[in-house]
């Protein structure tokens, strides 16, 4: 059952309230504020009671809506983990006015985590809707200029090898299989766990690595031979089991079965990855095939790609591509997580079309770096109403396009599309966005839509909006008009 958003104050509390009122927060009073939103509630309302059919008014009382709201967003602007978050929810006043638990229990991590899957891919972007409509209402993002850029955020995974993603198949099915062992205790189920031969041979392929000489090489192949061959061994026994399960030749006991579905369930899932893993393992290091087709990077994040954004620094990052556009004030409109490693002259238009959707009109000025410029963008952003349209063209141009980028106006909107640059790193080194934690595809999501909101309430706290503008600010207003 949802928590209530009316809840009885204790005859007790009155020297917590005392005490909790006199503390002043600069930031977190007005985001305090944007977060009394009904509509807002009532969405986080609907999110939650989507767990079961009856989760609306049945069962035992879980978190409130606003609650889980401001606790989430309060994670985010922090950087905290989960454990994190109970911890300095039990021990300050000031956490637990803003988190509306004043004098109540502080739930566990776990309760945090589990009510906070609830809100989804989905239900993350309808927060971040909510949000940015509310700047909207405020008049702190109007639509007026946009300015849109791709950067990776790595998934939480470690530096992927070959040699490592074997081991990691190795541990997990010999896991799942002990767990079904034990629970089948009557059945004949041998497992032998090969994790201290699988750590010798990834430190025998460290090794054998380091050296260029044709020993070296030969010594590289011959211990992923047997690393392979210990792991294929291992995923033929976990095939056999799924099958001697399937057919009842194996039954759990009865205080075991849950256990032991569980295991099933782990073995299904992570034993086509492995299988994967086995695959390109053979074909990179004994067919020299280094571009083989479906390549997975992690077991446990089976969606991360290859991003080559070419830097000197890091050429390869691990994650998924992101697009972020941003309008007046700092405030990101919209974000897509991008499917593959695409090129970022496919990203103008969804980014033109989603700001058309958001704002209802086209905006009068829209910047991009070089990477979007094609004519064929140049002309789609005419066609849709964009005015003035800032894409640097690449290589060699034509006196034309040499004067044309040379003009005030276009110099100008470079030097704002500049602005978005900033706006990555703040949103990387400040609210979370260099790495997402949470796991899965719909996690990434998630991580990555909760730290653009984190950072959208922040910078409507500090946006004033003048009453009156001077002369100076209507000349820019219509240098980029």
């Amino acid at each position: 059952m949802i928590g209530r958003l009316q809840r009885p104050a204790s005859l007790f509390s009155f020297a917590f309230f005392r005490e909790a009122a006199a503390i002043a927060a600069p930031v977190l009073d007005p985001i305090d504020a944007l977060l009394e939103d009904p509509e807002l509630i009532a969405l986080c309302t609907r999110l939650l009671s989507g767990r079961c059919p009856r989760s609306a008014g049945f069962g035992r009382t879980g978190l409130a809506p606003d609650r889980l709201l401001r606790c989430v967003g309060l994670k985010h602007l922090k950087g905290w983990s989960f454990r994190e978050l109970e911890r300095e929810l039990r021990a300050s006043l000031l956490y637990r006015r803003f988190t509306r638990f004043y004098a109540d229990p502080i739930p566990a991590f776990s309760s945090f985590s589990r009510a906070f899957g609830l809100f989804g891919e989905e239900g993350t972007a309808q927060i971040h809707a909510r949000v940015v409509q509310r700047a909207r209402e405020k008049a702190v993002a109007a639509g007026r200029e946009l300015r849109t850029d791709t950067t990776a955020v790595e998934t939480h995974i470690h530096h992927p090898t070959d040699s490592s993603l074997l081991a990691d198949s190795l541990r997990v099915l010999t896991r799942s299989l002990g767990r079904i062992a034990r629970g089948c205790q009557g059945a004949e189920v041998k497992v032998v766990d090969h994790a201290r031969a699988a750590k010798y041979r990834v430190l025998e392929i460290c090794r054998a690595a380091k050296v260029l000489t044709e020993a070296g090489r030969t010594q590289l192949k011959e211990s992923y031979r047997q690393l392979i061959g210990l792991t294929r061994r291992m995923a033929a026994q976990a095939t056999l089991v799924l099958e001697q399960l399937r057919d009842g030749e194996l039954a759990p006991h009865a205080e075991s079965v849950k256990q032991v579905l569980r295991a099933e369930g782990c073995l299904q899932h992570y034993l086509p990855l492995s299988t994967r893993v086995i695959a390109q393992s053979k074909a990179r290091i004994f067919q020299g095939e280094t571009r083989h087709p479906e390549k997975i990077l992690s077991l446990f994040e089976p969606h991360s790609q290859v991003i080559r954004k070419g830097k000197a620094h890091q050429p390869n990052e691990f994650g998924r591509l992101v697009r972020l556009d941003e309008v007046e004030h700092g405030i990101v409109s919209h974000y897509a997580v991008a499917t593959g490693n695409p090129c970022d002259q496919t990203q103008w238009e969804p980014a033109l079309r989603a700001h058309h959707e958001i704002f209802g009109q086209a905006p009068r000025l829209a910047a991009a770096d070089r990477g979007f410029w094609n004519t064929a963008n140049e002309e789609l952003a005419a066609d849709l109403g964009v005015k003035r349209v800032v894409l640097p063209g690449r290589g060699r141009l034509s006196q034309s396009r040499a004067a044309r980028q040379k003009e005030r106006w276009f110099r100008r909107g470079q030097g704002w599309r500049a602005g978005i640059e900033a706006r990555i790193s703040t949103l990387k080194h400040r609210f979370g966005l260099r790495r997402a934690v949470y796991q899965g595809e719909l996690g990434f999501a998630r991580h990555v839509g909760w730290s653009i909101i984190a950072h959208n309430l922040v910078a409507l706290t500090r946006t004033a909006v003048p009453a009156a503008r001077g002369p100076r600010a209507e000349r820019m207003s219509r240098a980029h008009a």
